[in-house]
């Protein structure tokens, strides 16, 4: 198991100057950076991927931000717009050194409106089919795709490991996998623990962030059973820290962090990385 932290703490939007934290990440022991790519044009992969070399990093997984516009379920022009930026993610990162996009690429985040059966079983059928595109398309790379279930705030389409799965069945690809989040696990599962083993070899990546956004074990989530679930599952995979701060304005809004909920970034960082590992098998 390794541990990683998302670049989505400390900047946003990812440019090739954002290559100045892995130092940083380097001295406080974590294993890999999960790089929060908003656009691929902010960066030269091949810049990148020497500095994460130099700090003796990995990149192992590129998290998707599919904001407004990009959007699996959307009209025609969102739909193409996300399809292009999300093929744009696979072929860049095995330049960095990754198999795994990760993230909610199927709808826009933000996107949440209680609508009819019969119009959310289209969205659906519009997902799976752009979905089976883009997964031919990886398989062709030989990255993964993981998608990831979010709080019902932020989405009404997937929210839970359950869902998850079933559009991973109905698509049908082996390049299709779950990413889950204890964030938005302890808002939407029953058992998070449960849907752990759920996911079982299908669980592709795990973020962890605390129940408050703040810092992993700082907060009311039950981690001894996450990791016993992960255990029973035998999880191989990885771990990546994802929180947020009110310093990185754009991410700040759009997770609605309107408060300084640790002492720094630096603290959830460092502390939250020493209690994951405290915890691991």
């Amino acid at each position: 198991m390794k541990f990683g932290i998302n670049t989505y703490l400390f900047s946003s939007p990812f440019t090739n100057e954002s290559i100045s934290y892995f130092p940083l990440f380097k001295k406080w022991g974590f294993d890999f950076v999960e790089i929060a790519l908003e656009d691929p044009a902010n960066i030269d992969p091949e810049l990148v991927r020497k500095a994460l070399d130099d700090n003796q990093l990995e990149c192992r997984s590129v998290c998707a931000a599919t904001g407004p516009g990009r959007d699996l379920r959307g009209n025609r022009k969102e739909q193409i717009t996300s399809m292009e930026y999300v093929q744009e993610l696979i072929n860049i990162a095995p330049v960095l050194g990754s198999s795994l996009v990760a993230g909610p690429i199927y709808s826009a985040v933000g996107r949440a409106d209680l609508v009819p059966e019969e119009k959310k079983s289209r969205q659906w059928n519009l997902v799976v089919e752009n979905l089976k595109s883009l997964t031919s398309y990886a398989e062709k790379q030989k990255v993964k795709l993981a998608i990831e279930p979010l709080n019902r705030y932020e989405t009404d389409f997937i929210n839970t490991c359950d869902q998850a799965l079933q559009l991973i069945q109905d698509v049908g690809s082996d390049a299709l996998f779950v990413h889950l989040d204890s964030f938005h696990m302890n808002l939407e599962e029953k058992d998070p623990a449960l849907a752990i083993k759920k996911a079982g070899r299908k669980l592709a990546l795990l973020h962890a962030s605390g129940s408050d956004r703040g810092t992993p074990g700082g907060d009311q989530i039950n981690w001894e059973r996450i990791f016993a679930a992960l255990d029973n599952i035998n999880y191989q995979g990885d771990i990546v820290i994802e929180s947020f701060t009110p310093d990185v304005k754009i991410i700040a809004k759009a997770a609605s962090i309107w408060r300084k909920i640790e002492p720094s970034k630096e603290a959830i960082a460092i502390d939250g990385l020493n209690f994951l590992r405290s915890l691991a098998f």
